[in-house]
């Protein structure tokens, strides 16, 4: 994983839908994929924007949701990674 003042970026091919139930699907036309999201998964990839680092959207999540716990900004971490992972998420250069 890159490191904490990376400023991560979707990959644009890929596609977000949202639920009714307020979770999501990231689907990869390139491979066929999808992979279902939570809704603050949700709230995470909407700002993975090539402008904030990690520990930006990590503060955001925390005003924005009371009760995030002290390792938030690993989740956070841990999320983007596996995103990264799953080439949905890249970074800029």
């Amino acid at each position: 994983m890159e490191q904490s003042n990376s400023k991560p970026i979707v990959n644009q091919v890929v596609v977000l839908r949202e639920e009714f139930d307020d979770w999501g699907v990231l689907f990869d036309p390139d491979t066929g994929e999808a992979f279902g999201i939570d809704p603050v998964g949700i709230d995470i990839w909407k700002r993975l924007n090539g402008k904030s680092t990690l520990e930006d959207i990590t503060a955001d999540l925390k005003k924005e949701y009371e009760d995030m716990p002290e390792s938030g900004m690993v989740e956070v971490k841990e999320f983007v990674d596996e995103l990264v992972d799953n080439g949905l998420v890249g970074f800029e250069v």
